[in-house]
């Protein structure tokens, strides 16, 4: 599967020279995926949830959009804390049009939430939301008696529903495409569960384990237990508890940029809001720096690293099917390490905001990599004659491609990135972020 270089540009860009030198402390906006979960299990809990640390962001502004489209009352009380009334397991309106953007997450939960909601609802996003499958989770709700049925393309947004009742106290689906979707059922699965509870079989490999693990936590901390099986999950019938006051970790997807700058420049680099013992999955991404020869300290709160530059970065082997979108941030580092980078279990790129495995496959040759791609892998180093090109970069509208292709500075070529206002998916202040680091050093 192969993806054009030539795409449509935007005229906005940011140039960043060659970067030698970084040091200093980020504190990191709150985690997209925390952030959206949280403010799923609130709305449909019992009573008031008062949450902080909340990313404010275009995929958590989407979300907070429809669930007020929905009847959910969502106050802010400050810049990142806001407060959710929640409806006990049941949606006050019973008709209405809810945009997502390209907010997958979003995308996932509402879509069970309103399979069985009791309402006529049409869900929808950007065109590139309706390229992304979500045809396992249809066929999920659809075995329980969902009635969704999809405008265009089968599988696919925009999605019309039409009340129904839940079914069944078992369905199964894989787990090798998203992992959204199991989260999608876990969280739905206490309101349409049977006195007996509910059943969730996967299929197959179950792809960034993490992030389940991370729903599963977030749902005892709302009061309901979801026990894991030999072939699944199964979660009791129940109503979420309200929370008065619920902490929203700070996004360690985000941390792998700063603390890989640490990595490349020397540092010391370091991420407050997120420490050892986070819910998150991505934390992974700095024991693998170490591996690479950076030098790693984990407090509770905080991350930092640093490395002799006497010491150069050794390549990568390593299978990311946890750490899916971290694992971005290794690609441009291949640029200066000793020995390829080379990345497996990484399938689920091809169906996030753009098709990320062509889309880096082809921005990385700009700065004369060699590159190799295929299915579920990609190998990137540096030409045998070792010299690199300043380049112009294409973010194809993806948050994660731009925050990622700026670390290739850090290899002593200028680098221009195309529309860097698409990191306001879920970090608006990245490039300042950036700058503040690498400043006069």
């Amino acid at each position: 599967m192969t993806q054009s270089c030539e795409v449509s540009r935007r005229p906005e860009s940011i140039t960043i020279e060659p970067v030698s030198a970084a040091s200093g402390t980020v504190r990191l906006p709150g985690s997209k995926s925390i952030s959206n979960r949280a403010l799923f299990l609130a709305a449909m809990a019992q009573g008031k949830t008062t949450l902080t640390g909340l990313l404010r962001a275009d995929d958590t502004e989407r979300m907070i959009e429809a669930l007020q489209a929905l009847g959910i009352e969502v106050v802010f009380e400050a810049d990142t804390q806001v407060t959710v009334t929640g409806c006990g397991g049941r949606i006050p309106v019973k008709s209405g049009e809810l945009f997502i953007g390209n907010a997958g997450t979003a995308a996932r939960t509402l879509t069970a939430l309103l399979a069985f909601a009791g309402g006529t609802y049409r869900l929808d996003g950007i065109a590139r939301m309706r390229e992304r499958p979500i045809g396992d989770l249809l066929e999920a709700l659809r075995s329980l008696g969902a009635k969704v049925t999809c405008e265009a393309n089968d599988g696919f947004l925009p999605l019309r529903f039409e009340p129904a009742r839940c079914e069944g106290n078992r369905v199964s689906v894989r787990g090798n495409v998203s992992s959204q979707y199991l989260t999608a059922l876990l969280m739905l699965a206490p309101s349409v569960a049977s006195d007996e509870g509910f059943w969730i079989d996967i299929e197959g490999e179950l792809i960034s384990r993490p992030y389940v693990a991370m729903t599963v936590r977030m749902m005892r901390d709302f009061g309901i237990e979801a026990k894991e099986t030999s072939t699944g999950f199964w979660v009791p019938r129940g109503t979420y508890r309200a929370q008065s006051s619920y902490k929203v970790e700070a996004d360690a997807s985000a941390a792998s940029y700063f603390l890989a700058l640490g990595a490349l420049t020397g540092g010391p680099v370091t991420i407050t809001g997120v420490g050892k013992d986070s819910m998150q999955g991505d934390v992974a991404f700095a024991d693998a720096l170490e591996t690479m020869g950076a030098v790693v300290e984990k407090t509770d709160d905080s991350i930092t690293v640093r490395r002799d530059k006497k010491q150069p970065l050794k390549g990568l082997r390593l299978d990311c099917t946890a750490i899916p979108d971290a694992a971005m941030t290794f690609v441009p580092m291949a640029l200066m390490t000793q020995g390829a980078v080379q990345l497996t279990g990484i399938g689920s790129w091809r169906v996030k905001e753009t098709d990320r495995l062509a889309a880096m496959a082809c921005e990385m040759r700009k700065f004369g990599a060699v590159v190799q791609e295929g299915s579920d892998f990609i190998v990137v180093s540096r030409s045998e004659e070792g010299m690199l090109k300043n380049a112009t970069v294409d973010t194809y509208d993806d948050h994660r491609m731009a925050m990622s292709l700026a670390l290739a500075a850090c290899a002593g070529v200028t680098v221009t990135v195309n529309d860097p206002g698409c990191t306001a998916k879920t970090y608006p202040d990245y490039f300042e972020a950036f700058g503040r680091l690498t400043a006069h050093r």
